[in-house]
């Protein structure tokens, strides 16, 4: 079974995503994230057609921790986030993360 993109945030965050073809989106306004960004990342993170979830990186703040820790280590569908954390050594992580080797491994040669 081929895996989909998932992208959870406000909709200004999801709009472009959705442009670009991904099908699975939560829209979490930025007033509700309180109430509402636990359920919306867990159910994400339950969809079995989902293989990678986009959130912005400010996004993680209004997380529970539970729900954070539970983003942080997952393998499937692995997080990627977007936005001012996401810098080169954060994206290399998730990689590494997702896939289980370091692509950019060519330091050492």
């Amino acid at each position: 079974m081929s895996q989909e993109i998932g992208v959870v945030g406000s909709p200004d965050f999801t709009t472009g995503f959705r442009l670009a073809g991904v099908r699975r989106f939560a829209n979490v306004a930025e007033d509700e994230k309180a109430e509402r960004l636990d359920d919306a990342v867990e159910e994400m993170l339950a969809d079995e057609g989902v293989g990678i979830v986009v959130m912005h990186d400010d996004d993680l703040d209004h997380l529970s921790r539970t729900v954070r820790r539970e983003v942080e280590t997952s393998v499937e569908p692995v997080l990627v986030t977007l936005g001012g954390g996401a810098a080169a050594g954060g994206l290399r992580e998730q990689i590494k993360r997702a896939i289980g080797i370091d692509l950019m491994d060519d330091e050492d040669e």
